[in-house]
């Protein structure tokens, strides 16, 4: 899910903070990729003309296998080293959210089958997205391909993003890539989204900065995490009646969490009857649940369970030819000549000397003005040479 609303918000307070990038300019950067959120991602996107999944023969789903396999290669062409990480055990806090997602699932599933009957194939594609469920199998056949790529990959203890956050900190990779935008409140400095997306959608990559998201939000990392679980993360439910807007106000106008739920309880209005025998009415749109444990979600944000980035080790190495051939073509039904031509173009990119980042030789500095910097001749701009004067006469009238 992520966080409802967060980038509308960086939009307008924080534009310095999104940029949009062409895959080729991540030419020569590594990155983590949330894998979990791509089998999900893949498996609603790769599908036939009648909006079913792509299937084999033997009626296996292939989706999720044929987006890791051409959607890696792709990135690989652009010179982006990837490397998948794998969703572990959620957090116990998640359990509620989980739950509610899988009764979604399920009615989605019944309307599914009634669209097929008077529904159109727009609404049956639809309604097929909303019933699909990342299986365990579906992880071990993406962990298998990609080894067969040389591609490494790393299962986190709990949540995908909050390692490739941490991979992101640790200085493994250059950046985070999810579709997530809770990657940001897992502190990741540089969060890349539409990574994965396909080339026929020409979706640019949306590059966000954490560092610039805080400066334009005017906060630092504790009060940007209370300003995204006040939005509504994965962990617990938004506040009936408090959006984007005025999360951001309450965030900025109070110190910490405590003294903004104070505010809403005390602007919460129980229902009262006029008096006259009509019904009482509810007065006031805020609501805060009397459960609603925001200290245990801020500190998954804050102190998450993952693997520390220095007690891991990433390898890019040459695809297994003929592992990719017995797996994929053999046991999948891939076509043979495109994977030994993806193959190819594996084997290619990963063993090639990229050319170095020119941002790798030299530090970029901000331009000065002409009255800041020294003239070319080693003198100085009117402003220093007035502020020299200046200090001169102060010097003089102190003896």
């Amino acid at each position: 899910m992520g966080i409802k609303g967060l980038t509308q918000l960086l939009s307008e307070h924080a534009p310095k903070a999104l940029r949009d990038v062409e895959m080729k300019t991540l030419f020569g950067r590594k990155v983590a990729v949330d894998a979990s959120m791509s089998i999900y991602q893949f498996l609603i996107a790769v599908r036939q003309k009648d909006g079913e999944m792509l299937m084999n023969d033997q009626g296996e789903t292939t989706s999720h296998l044929m987006g890791f396999f051409y959607r890696t290669i792709r990135m690989v062409e652009n010179g982006i080293k990837p490397a998948y990480v794998f969703d572990g055990r959620p957090p116990e806090l998640k359990s509620g959210v989980l739950a509610k997602r899988f009764e979604r699932k399920e009615e989605a599933k019944e309307e599914g089958e009634e669209a097929k009957e008077t529904g159109t194939v727009e609404d049956i594609a639809r309604l097929a997205g909303r019933t699909v469920r990342v299986t365990r199998e579906h992880n071990e056949e993406c962990q298998k391909l990609l080894a067969l790529m040389g591609i490494p990959c790393v299962v986190a203890p709990s949540e995908a993003e909050a390692q490739c956050a941490e991979l992101a900190r640790g200085g493994k990779v250059f950046a985070a890539g999810s579709e997530d935008m809770d990657t940001l409140t897992f502190n990741t400095p540089i969060l890349l989204r539409h990574l994965t997306f396909s080339e026929a959608k020409k979706m640019p990559i949306s590059e966000i900065s954490l560092e610039l998201a805080l400066e334009g939000l005017e906060m630092n990392m504790s009060k940007f995490i209370d300003l995204c679980i006040l939005l509504g993360c994965d962990y617990l439910e938004p506040i009936k009646g408090i959006g984007p807007k005025s999360a951001l106000k309450l965030v900025r106008e109070h110190d910490n969490m405590e003294e903004i739920l104070e505010t809403l309880r005390g602007k919460m209005v129980k229902k009262e009857s006029k008096g006259d025998g009509t019904p009482p009415k509810k007065r006031g749109g805020v609501q805060v649940p009397d459960d609603w444990p925001w200290e245990k979600a801020k500190e998954l944000f804050i102190h998450p369970a993952v693997t520390p980035a220095d007690e891991l080790t990433l390898e890019w190495k040459d695809p297994d030819v003929d592992g990719l051939i017995e797996f994929l073509v053999r046991q999948k039904g891939f076509n043979e000549d495109r994977v030994r031509k993806g193959a190819e173009k594996l084997s290619k990119m990963l063993n090639s000397k990229q050319q170095g980042r020119l941002d790798g030789f030299f530090k970029a500095m901000p331009k000065s003005s002409p009255d800041k910097k020294e003239d070319a001749k080693g003198g100085k701009g009117p402003k220093r040479k007035a502020d020299d004067k200046a200090d001169g006469a102060k010097k003089k009238s102190k003896k």
